[in-house]
């Protein structure tokens, strides 16, 4: 009983790494992501797609994905301040590239920026959960009320 339960688990599993080896790992309609904004919560990707007009010519196609954050403060690290009604998106803000990139010019590496207002701070909807964000409270101990830093992005501030 054992020794046939035991085939039937083995062909199950040479069966699956059959069917799966067997099955395309890349999409034939594969999305590029050109910009994954997690500031001002956007999405945009591309890929081509046939034409409507000619079949045989391959147009690009661009998805922008807008999460509005319902609750989203003017300052977000101010739970106090008044909720946020406007929200402004900028393509050339979103698509701007600030990382330094090394380039080499005349036999010398120099760093450079895409972008171009790298120095602006950029607004932000919501939390960004790779940094650490802050405020303080007050806080009533013993009768004193004391102004106490507080984590707003715990995971973030602290390490584990």
């Amino acid at each position: 009983m054992k020794s046939s339960l035991l085939l039937c688990v083995a062909l199950a599993v040479s069966l699956g790494v059959i069917l799966v080896a067997g099955y395309p790992w890349e999409p034939e309609d594969k999305d590029y992501v050109l910009v994954n904004n997690k500031c001002q919560c956007v999405t945009v990707t591309s890929k081509l797609i046939p034409s409507k007009e000619n079949p045989n010519e391959e147009i690009v196609e661009r998805n922008i994905r807008i999460l509005v954050p319902l609750k989203a403060r003017e300052n977000i690290s101010d739970p106090t301040s008044p909720l946020r009604t406007n929200f402004v998106y900028r393509m050339t803000d979103l698509c701007k590239n600030c990382e330094p990139v090394e380039t080499e010019l005349g036999g010398k590496i120099y760093q450079a920026q895409q972008g171009n207002s790298c120095n602006e701070p950029e607004t932000c909807y919501t939390y960004n959960r790779d940094k650490c964000y802050t405020t303080t409270l007050p806080f009533l101990h013993r009768g004193e009320i004391q102004k106490v830093p507080v984590a707003l992005t715990p995971t973030s501030c602290y390490a584990d």
